[in-house]
């Protein structure tokens, strides 16, 4: 018989009360640490589970920013929760509170707190719109739930990914399931998911009803001189919670390690969420709305950058535990507005350039039924929507060939997917675990009539043709997407567990993937998310890419999941139908090459292996706790036709940290160390860079409500490149586009300071 859970609270108790987390939402970890085992409920014949010792959530009940309080108050029980760790692969990783905490002062960009993860990439761009890549594949291939909402990008270069609209002092937990994922989390993506929420509402305990708090928050960054500043308030009874956030953040063109500006690195954001919170006996119900205005973000690695986004989201969920199961239900509404431009390091003015903009929005669903079956079995069901409409236009400039008509880039494409699921997670002994999933998505598309420019000028005369094609076709498309899951997890020892994982994931392609119809040379310069300014061309014929992902992991620790642990994932991806691209020509454009490509299914393939690791060195009262962690990263991709490289494939990649706490005092040095790129995408062009490592120093310090931060990042003040930081065209253009593109230089030393008050 398997024995009975129990847990103690002897951390929590020794918390203050106004920062102690919701009894439900507990964990047990090491400050600092990125590796984080969850307290969960279970029925009272489950013995603990060292199953997953990553868990989906890191401190969620603790501040934005380090500043937020949160209630004791505990949620409602949720009988029917078994055990939580079973869906989540072992390979998953967390954001403990102490990197999050430092991830904040540092940047403005969310996606980089995920840098530091097993199996973690970043495609930068502009200042807050890094796009991550999870073992090799990118972007749409990601599904990334906030606050577990999508949002779909609104601009044909991608420059509003959906991490862009929250900011990093209103992250409270941020998690990665970088490969094999339940399909209850992802559908319509091939390469992961990523789940990043805001902190939950904080309730009062009876002796302190109503409560009060509030924060603020200010950094510095020295290096494009970028500020931010970022505040909470908020007040609540047992019952009812309401909250808000708000941030501002700005910086200028930042200089890389040789002291040259680099052009097109400048940015201004501002971001607001208001939370309502209500809980009853069993259920708990929360709706949160908020803004995004960014006025300007520039991009280094594209021909254009983004002059004003402004969007606005409703987001509302009510969970309720039945008795004999438990419901979760979740509607969503998202419009975005976004406006596409040259900014003064490209040339541009307040009355011509060349303006592309775009509306979409954004309704969604989820319903999710989690039903045990007996002590060892819960079935979980449910069903999700989306439903985007697109409208992507490029008002015309003058009386040259950009008039005199809109050009019509996407006219009310739509893209509706409804989607079910089933999951079985089954424990069959204590040691042994698996879980099984299946889910069917339906894509439907479509998009109304295109016009170029102009019917009639003979500049226009590709584009017409293409129009006239594109508009007697039969638009609307449909996909019928199956995905599988199938996870086997044995815990041999109380120091060792193994888990084999297989899946197959589908993802039919995005409007723009599907839609873009232009076949001239400057409206094909207008497609593309990539950093390689290349020209890129729909295909209404594509169709969705499968994807065949096996992975085995194994994670050694001591008993006491405390000093040390390892863990090593081997992994290999076969993609049908890889929505690649082919070259369909080239032309020379100043000193440089640019390739003409067209979206079209290639098979592909993507091998590696992720390794990481913890150990605490020494713990005593009087020099604290000194630790270590590490990860290393290693992977190729490749299409099968040609042996070539797929883009963007991260080379060998390793970043140490040695940590140091005592008392209110955490630090850390770190060394990031990456190999030279020489396997690149020779259809797009893509460059090669030379390997590099890179020092950084950080420490901060708490005592009572305040919260001090001071870094160095890029210590030695290195010139070096990321390896997928693409190609630097707004210092191409502004040096007259002489000799070849290069790649965009990565910022130069850079001084952080910070601080921290909470009310």
């Amino acid at each position: 018989m398997p024995r009975p859970i129990r847990w103690s609270d002897q951390r929590d108790a020794a918390m203050p009360p106004s920062r102690r987390p919701p009894a439900a939402l507990r964990f047990a970890c090491d400050p600092g640490t990125n590796f984080v085992r969850p307290k969960t409920q279970t029925h009272s014949a489950r013995r603990p589970s060292g199953l997953g010792l990553m868990t989906l959530a890191s401190a969620a009940a603790l501040a934005a920013g380090g500043a937020r309080a949160q209630a004791p108050t505990p949620l409602p029980a949720v009988r029917v929760q078994a055990d939580a760790e079973l869906s989540r692969p072992v390979d998953a990783s967390s954001l403990g509170e102490a990197a999050l905490a430092n991830g904040r002062a540092a940047t403005s960009d969310t996606a980089r707190l995920l840098g530091t993860l097993p199996g973690v990439a970043l495609q930068t761009g502009g200042a807050v719109s890094s796009l991550p890549v999870l073992r090799g594949l990118a972007d749409d291939r990601v599904r990334i739930l906030t606050d577990g909402m999508t949002a779909a990008s609104a601009c044909a270069n991608h420059m509003n990914p959906p991490l862009s609209y929250v900011d990093p002092t209103n992250v409270g937990r941020a998690t990665v399931l970088p490969g094999v994922t339940p399909v209850s989390l992802g559908g319509d993506s091939i390469g992961g998911t990523i789940l990043v929420d805001t902190p939950p509402p904080a309730f009062a305990t009876e002796a302190e009803s109503p409560r009060w708090d509030a924060s603020v928050s200010t950094f510095y960054r020295s290096n494009g001189d970028s500020i931010t500043t970022a505040g909470t308030v908020g007040a609540a009874t047992q019952r009812v919670s309401l909250g808000y956030a708000g941030s501002w953040a700005q910086g200028h063109d930042y200089v890389d390690g040789n002291g040259n500006k680099v052009l097109s690195t400048n940015y201004q954001t501002a971001n607001h969420q208001g939370t309502l919170g209500v809980q009853g006996e069993n259920s708990l119900f929360v709706l949160k709305g908020g803004v995004q205005i960014m006025p300007y973000q520039g991009f280094p690695n594209q021909r254009m950058d983004l002059k004003g986004n402004h969007s606005s989201y409703v987001n509302g969920s009510y969970t309720r535990d039945l008795g004999w199961g438990k419901v979760d239900l979740r509607l969503w509404w998202q419009d975005v507005r976004h406006y596409m431009n040259f900014l003064a390091d490209k040339g541009g003015d307040a009355t011509g350039g060349m303006p592309m903009k775009t509306h979409g929005t954004t309704l969604g669903y989820r319903v999710k039924l989690d039903l045990p079956v007996g002590e060892r079995h819960l079935l979980r069901v449910g069903s999700d929507l989306e439903a985007l409409r697109l409208k992507d236009w490029w008002p015309p400039v003058g009386t040259g060939m950009m008039s005199p008509n809109t050009y019509l880039n996407i006219n009310n494409g739509t893209r509706t997917r409804l989607g079910v699921f089933g999951e079985w997670e089954a424990r069959w002994t204590d040691a042994w675990s698996t879980l099984l999933g299946a889910r069917i998505d339906t894509v439907w598309m479509d998009t109304g009539t295109v016009q170029p420019y102009s019917w009639t000028s003979m500049m226009s005369a590709a584009d017409i043709a293409a129009a006239k094609v594109f508009n007697a076709q039969n638009r609307a498309r449909t996909d019928v997407n199956l995905d599988l899951t199938a996870l086997t997890r044995y815990e041999a020892t109380e120091t060792l567990t193994g888990e084999f994982g297989y899946a197959r994931k589908t993802r039919s392609p995005n409007l723009y993937e599907r839609y873009a119809w232009g076949a001239g040379n400057m409206a094909q310069s207008m497609i593309g998310w990539f950093g390689d300014v290349n020209y890129y061309r729909g295909n209404i014929d594509l169709k969705p890419e499968v994807a065949h992902t096996v992975s085995v992991s194994a994670v050694w620790h001591d008993a006491a999941k405390e000093s040390w642990e390892a863990r090593i994932t081997p992994y290999y991806t076969y993609v049908d139908d890889f929505i690649g691209v082919t070259r369909v020509g080239s032309l020379a454009q100043g000193g440089t090459t640019i390739a003409k490509l067209q979206f079209a299914n290639r098979d592909a393939q993507i091998y590696g292996v992720d390794v990481s690791g913890r150990a605490v060195l020494w713990r005593g009262q009087d020099y604290g706790t000194v630790g270590v962690q590490g990860v290393i990263g290693w992977l190729q991709g490749n299409y099968i036709d040609s042996g070539k490289s797929l883009y963007h494939m991260m080379p060998l990649n390793a970043q140490a940290a040695l940590t140091h706490q005592l008392g209110g005092w955490t630090s850390r040095a770190e060394l990031r160390l990456v190999a030279p790129k020489a396997l690149v995408d020779g259809d797009r062009y893509e460059p090669s860079t030379p390997g590099f490592a890179v020092m950084n120093l950080r420490t901060s310090y708490e005592w009572r409500n305040v919260r001090l931060d001071f870094a160095i990042e890029n210590l030695l003040n290195q010139q070096y490149y990321e390896p997928l930081g693409g190609v630097d065209y707004a210092d191409w253009r502004a040096t007259g586009r002489v000799g070849e593109l290069g790649s965009v230089p990565a910022p130069g030393r850079t001084f952080i300071a910070g601080v921290t008050f909470r009310l």
